[in-house]
């Protein structure tokens, strides 16, 4: 009898939401916008509406903590993986909370729901149950990963049904 290893990895993705902005162009859009803001202040305060170059600031500061909330909540992500024993997915949040979805994969489902013409959801589906994953990801992105892990989960299934005694 041949010796197998006991837990092989078929399949192993990080799902991250996509930020079209890196932290160079974020700063070189806060240094712009500061820019604008400041000259338009001074602009209102040579004209003697000197409160006005307060709120010029203002929104400065409201752009960057709106832009600081969105990287913050980028830190969440989900992980996908597929072993010999099971088909998981973790779900972490943007503040570090990790939650975990275990599945068989000998039972386990990859579904691909069609919901318009373009928006669509994957789905994980074994004993009854169905869990939405992946919802960070754009339509196409998610047929891709729909693809890539039935892809796997085929040639995990045949790799253990070949190696069986």
């Amino acid at each position: 009898m041949q010796d197998l290893p006991l837990d092989r990895l078929w399949f192993d993705a990080v799902l991250t939401p996509h930020r079209s902005l890196g932290p160079r162009a974020f700063t070189a859009l806060m240094a712009a916008v500061a820019l604008v803001s400041f000259a338009a202040g001074i602009l209102f305060l040579s004209l003697g509406a000197w409160p006005v170059f307060g709120f010029f600031g203002l929104d400065v500061l409201l752009v960057w903590f709106a832009f600081r909330a969105n990287y913050r909540a980028a830190r969440a992500f989900e992980r996908v993986r597929l072993t010999d024993r099971d088909l998981t997915v973790q779900r972490v949040s943007a503040k570090g909370a990790a939650r975990r979805y275990r599945f068989e994969p000998g039972w386990a489902r990859i579904e691909m729901r069609e919901m318009s013409e373009d928006e669509n959801e994957i789905a994980i589906a074994s004993h009854g149950r169905r869990f939405v994953f992946a919802r960070s990801l754009t339509p196409g992105e998610r047929q891709d990963l729909a693809q890539a892990l039935h892809g796997a989960m085929a040639l995990r299934r045949d790799n253990m049904t070949t190696a069986a005694p």
